[in-house]
This record gives C-alpha cells, sequence and structure tokens, in this order.
C-alpha cells in the first residue's frame, strides 16, 4: 500500500513540476532582460562599426533597464565576431552589430557562419563606401588615380579589411569597374587603415567617408569619390563614382542580431529595445555627428532587407571572383 502512494506522490510530483515548467518559460521571457546584455562588436575599437555599437548600448539601457556592454570580438574579416554571437546561448542576453560583410564572407571563407545562423532584430542605417588617398601623392581626382593606376599596376597600396570585410570588397569593385590593380593591404578594421594610410604606410583606402573626413578637413587626405546614389552629406563636395562615369554604387549597412535560435518572446523584446534606441532624437542627433546615416527597421523588415541584399549582392560577388566557398 504504501509503495503505491509513493508512487502517486512521486507521479503527481513530476506533474507538477512539469506543469511548473510550462509556466515559468513565458513568465521567463516576460522577465528579460534579467541581467547586462552583451553588444558585440566584430571589429576592433575605434572603427565605424566601435563607434555604432557603443551608441547603441549608451542610449539603449534606458530602454533595456539594465546595462548594454560592448565586446570588441574582432578576427577573421570580422568572422570571429559573428560567430561568437552565433553560437551563443539563444537567451537574447547576447546579442552583436553586424555589417553587410556577413553576407560576403558566407560565400568567401567556408569557416564563416551562415547568415541564417543569425536572427535580424532591428536596423542600424547604412554606410556608403568612399575611395580616399594622401594629399602628398598628388592625386586629386578619380580620374587620376585611374590613370596613375594604368600606367603602373599596383602602384597604389590600398589599406582596406581582410577578405570579406567591407573595406576589401569595396576596393575590389573597384578594382572591377575601373579595370585597374592596386595592391590590397588588409588591416583588421577602420582603425589601423586609418592609422597606416595617415603614417604613411598606404597611400588610398577605401573606408566610409566618417573614418576620414576630419583628415580631408585638414588637407592630409582626398577624398575622391563615394560608391554611393548620392553625395555623403559629410563631404557633400566630394562626387559620386557615378557622376564620374563609373556605375557603381556599393554600400554597407549595419544592424543588430541575435542567435537564431531566440524565442519569438524575447526576440519581441529585443527588438523594443533597439528599435527604439534608433529611433530615440537624441540617438540619432549624437549618430549624426560622427556621420552616421541612421534608417530605424524591425525585426521583420530587416530580415527582408538583407534577404534581398543577398540575393543582389551575390551575382556581383561571383562577377568579382570573390566566391571561394558555399556557392549558391
Amino acid at each position: 500500500m504504501m509503495k503505491s502512494i509513493t508512487k502517486r506522490a512521486l507521479m503527481a510530483g513530476c506533474a507538477f513540476a512539469f506543469a511548473a515548467g510550462i509556466v515559468a518559460g513565458p513568465a521567463a521571457a516576460q522577465d528579460f532582460p534579467d541581467g547586462p546584455i552583451t553588444l558585440v562588436v566584430n571589429w576592433p575599437a575605434g572603427g565605424g562599426g566601435d563607434r555604432a555599437g557603443r551608441l547603441l548600448a549608451q542610449y539603449g539601457e534606458k530602454y533595456a533597464g539594465v546595462p548594454i556592454v560592448v565586446n570588441n570580438i574582432d578576427g577573421a574579416g570580422g568572422s570571429t565576431g559573428v560567430r561568437f554571437v552565433a553560437e551563443a546561448e539563444p537567451d537574447g542576453q547576447t546579442v552583436g552589430i553586424f555589417g553587410s560583410s556577413i553576407v560576403a564572407q558566407q560565400y568567401i571563407n567556408p569557416n564563416a557562419p551562415a547568415v541564417a545562423d543569425l536572427a535580424p532584430i532591428s536596423f542600424f542605417g547604412p554606410d556608403p563606401g568612399a575611395l580616399e588617398v594622401r594629399a602628398d601623392t598628388g592625386i586629386e581626382t578619380l580620374e587620376q588615380f585611374i590613370a596613375a593606376l594604368k600606367e603602373n599596376p599596383g602602384s597604389i597600396k590600398n589599406g582596406n579589411d581582410a577578405p570579406g570585410g567591407w573595406s576589401y570588397v569595396v576596393a575590389a569593385l573597384i578594382e572591377k569597374a575601373a579595370d585597374v590593380q592596386m595592391t590590397k593591404v588588409p588591416y583588421k578594421g577602420y582603425s589601423p587603415t586609418v592609422a597606416a594610410i595617415m603614417s604613411g604606410e598606404i597611400q588610398s583606402a577605401t573606408l566610409p567617408v566618417p573614418q576620414l573626413v576630419d583628415q580631408a578637413k585638414a588637407g592630409d587626405i582626398n577624398i575622391l569619390a563615394v560608391t554611393a546614389d548620392e553625395r555623403h552629406f559629410m563631404a557633400p563636395e566630394t562626387p559620386t563614382f557615378k557622376e564620374e562615369g563609373i556605375d557603381l554604387v556599393a554600400g554597407d549597412w549595419r544592424a543588430v542580431f541575435a542567435p537564431a535560435g531566440v524565442s519569438d518572446e524575447v526576440k519581441a523584446k529585443l527588438e523594443e529595445i533597439f528599435t527604439k534606441t534608433v529611433e530615440d532624437p537624441e540617438f540619432q542627433e549624437a549618430a549624426k555627428n560622427v556621420g552616421f546615416v541612421i534608417q530605424p527597421k524591425g525585426a521583420e523588415e530587416t530580415g527582408t532587407y538583407i534577404a534581398a541584399f543577398d540575393e543582389n549582392y551575390y551575382p556581383v560577388l561571383l562577377d568579382a571572383g570573390l566566391v571561394k566557398a558555399n556557392q549558391k
């Protein structure tokens, strides 16, 4: 008799625990976040991705209700930080802010995470590329830059990311569009590339305008052209490649991602936190002051944008000879 009662009690206890687990699931999601959120930047401190991440962290804390801590995890053309987030516990406590290089990397680097390993959360904004040269080269126009390389292929050392990083892709696309050859020198992000061009280690760079706009104003750098449909608001005197007769539009972008396995409830909370942050007028003013173009989008719209970018961008990478793995 005692054995039967014990068995029934055990079964009842298991049933209660199972039911409690069902109830606890949504409650846990509602309590999110229950500690600091780690925001991974997949490039070194000081670059554009780092600045964007720190702005998000600074202004996002009031919407998160907890600290947002930036963690720079760079390497492998940005893939190391992306993998860190893709393989993190999908509890929403670890997210990342990544750019369009995540699309290129999945085709260039066989060890890079796929975009499908991430869940889009919120869009930060576009970041068009540009071509810059040291003023002491004597090159003041895109036409002169191209002529120098036509006369002596490879004579200009261009600073860019490692293969798969956005500034590398921009350099490769410029070479193809203008039928020239630079000597591409890889650096671990925008900040060391800026240091290299300012020291004279390289003569040109393919960085977004905000990275070198102050040096251009000081007369040390000439920004030759931007890879966008419109001129950049921080360098309105600089023409687009299209204006210079080269049909090249190549824009980077940044968005917030979580691991792909994050629950719908937590994903919705993350979307609320980061979309409200990007829509915040104080955040937008601070972002514009350092040269960012802000374009808020929610999770679904961000996912649609990235899927369309992937679809349109793959043929460009293929045509430029950059697809080394995971061909479609």
